[in-house]
C-alpha cells in the first residue's frame, strides 16, 4: 500500500530551468569574483589600487540567493540519487565525484591564488611557487572547525569550500537516510505538503528559520556570507521538496509574491550591512535584525527563482529535424550542463592569476573589469575543453562522467 506522498513524489526527470540555474550561477561566478578585484570591502586575493562601494551592492545581492540555491538544487538531486541508487552506491558515487576533484584541486590548484596573495599585498616578497609549496601544505587538524578540519597558516579550502560542504552533507543524509524510520517521516513530510498545498504564503514559513540562524548563530565570510550550517538546512529543503510535486506546484504558485518580500527584505537589511563595522558577527541590535531579514530574503529568493522559471507543461520538441538554430542551443546547453562541476573547480585559480596582470595597468575600473572577466572566462572554458573533457583519466579527476 502506498501513501499518498508516495503516489506524488516528485518525477526524477531532470528540471531543465534548474539545470539552467546551475549553469548561470557557476558561469556568474566569474562575473562574481572578477568584481571583488575592485570591491570596498573584503579580503580578496588580489586588490585593485582603485574601488568602489557599488560592487558591495551589486556583490550582496547575489550572495544572498546563489549559493542557497546551489545547496537547494543539489539537495534535490540527491533525493532522487538516493532513490536511485541506495545509500551504499549514493555515498560511492559521492565519494568519487566530489571527493576526487576536492583532492585534486587542493594539491593541484589552491596553492596558486594563496602564493598570488602574497606576492600582490608584499612587493618584497619574492618567494618562488616551488619554495611556497610546502609552507601551504604544512596543516594540522582542527575538530572545532568541522567540516573543514585541515587547517593552516598559508592552507586554505578556497572556493572548494562549496565541495567540502556538498560531500559532507551528502554523507550525513545517507546515514540519516539508512537509519531514520522511513515511514514516520513520510508522513510527516506528507502533512506538511498537504498544508502548503492547501494555504497560500506557507511555504515561506522556513524564512523564520533561516533568520533566527543567521541572527543568532552570525555569518562568515569564508563561504559567501553565509553560517556554513545554513547550507544545510538549504540542502535538507531541496532533499524535503524532491519528495512531493505540491511542494513544487506551491512554489510556483506563491513565486511572484516570495520574489517580492524578499528583495524588499533584502532592501531592508543593506543599512545595517553597510553601516556596521562588523555586521557578520556583532550583537549590537542592528547587526542582529540585518542579520534576520538577510536570512529572509535569502529563503524567499530561493524559493521565487525557481518558482518563477518553473514550466511543468513544456516539453522537448520531438520532431526529427531539429532546426538549426535550436539545434545549437541543444548542443551548448548540454555542453555546459556536463561542465557544471569542472568550470566551478577551474575558475578562481584562473580568475586570481589574471587580475594579477591587470591591477596592475592605468585603466578605468570598467576597462579593466570587463578585460578580466573575458579573458577569465575564455581560459576557464579553453581549461575544460583542453584539459578536462578530453579523456577519461581528466574526466574523471574533474567529477565528470566517463
Amino acid at each position: 500500500m502506498t501513501t499518498r506522498t508516495e503516489s506524488q513524489a516528485a518525477s526524477p526527470g531532470r528540471r531543465p530551468e534548474l539545470d539552467a540555474i546551475r549553469m548561470l550561477v557557476v558561469i556568474g561566478l566569474i562575473f562574481f569574483h572578477s568584481a571583488l578585484v575592485f570591491a570596498t570591502e573584503g579580503d580578496f586575493y588580489v586588490t585593485n589600487s582603485e574601488t568602489t562601494e557599488v560592487v558591495t551592492v551589486i556583490a550582496g545581492f547575489g550572495v544572498v540567493w546563489a549559493m542557497p540555491l546551489l545547496f537547494l538544487i543539489s539537495g534535490l538531486g540527491a533525493r532522487h540519487s538516493l532513490q536511485r541508487r541506495g545509500e551504499i552506491r549514493f555515498v560511492t558515487e559521492r565519494l568519487l565525484r566530489l571527493g576526487v576533484p576536492l583532492l585534486v584541486a587542493t594539491v593541484l590548484l589552491n596553492p596558486l591564488p594563496q602564493w598570488l596573495r602574497q606576492r600582490a599585498s608584499d612587493p618584497g616578497y619574492d618567494e618562488s611557487y616551488l619554495a611556497f609549496l610546502p609552507r601551504f601544505f604544512d596543516v594540522h587538524v582542527e575538530l572545532d572547525e568541522f567540516p573543514f578540519l585541515v587547517q593552516g597558516r598559508y592552507f586554505e579550502t578556497g572556493h572548494l569550500w562549496f565541495v567540502v560542504l556538498l560531500l559532507t552533507f551528502s554523507l550525513m543524509l545517507a546515514c540519516l537516510h539508512r537509519w531514520l524510520p522511513h515511514a514516520p517521516a513520510r508522513r510527516a513530510m506528507d502533512r506538511m505538503a498537504e498544508a502548503v498545498s492547501l494555504r497560500r504564503g506557507l511555504v515561506l514559513l522556513p524564512a523564520l528559520a533561516f533568520a533566527a540562524l543567521c541572527a543568532f548563530a552570525g555569518m562568515e565570510e569564508d563561504y559567501a556570507g553565509w553560517h556554513r550550517w545554513s547550507y544545510l538546512l538549504f540542502f535538507a529543503a531541496g532533499f524535503v521538496l524532491a519528495t512531493d510535486t505540491r511542494w513544487r506546484t506551491a512554489m510556483r504558485r506563491d513565486a511572484r509574491t516570495a520574489a517580492c518580500l524578499g528583495v524588499l527584505l533584502f532592501v531592508s537589511a543593506a543599512p545595517g550591512f553597510t553601516t556596521v563595522d562588523d555586521p557578520f558577527t556583532q550583537t549590537t541590535p542592528l547587526a542582529v535584525a540585518s542579520r534576520a531579514l538577510f536570512g529572509a530574503a535569502g529563503w524567499c529568493l530561493v524559493v521565487a527563482i525557481p518558482g518563477l522559471l518553473d514550466r511543468p507543461g513544456r516539453r522537448p520538441p520531438q520532431e526529427p529535424l531539429m532546426p538549426p538554430e535550436r539545434a545549437s542551443r541543444r548542443r551548448a546547453y548540454g555542453y555546459l550542463a556536463a561542465a557544471v562541476l569542472p568550470l566551478y573547480v577551474l575558475h578562481q585559480p584562473i580568475v586570481v592569476a589574471v587580475a594579477y596582470a591587470v591591477v596592475r595597468w592605468s585603466a578605468p575600473i570598467a576597462v579593466e573589469y570587463l578585460v578580466l572577466v573575458t579573458i577569465s572566462l575564455t581560459l576557464t572554458l579553453t581549461a575544460y575543453e583542453l584539459l578536462v573533457r578530453r579523456t577519461r583519466l581528466t574526466r574523471f579527476l574533474f567529477g565528470m562522467r566517463a
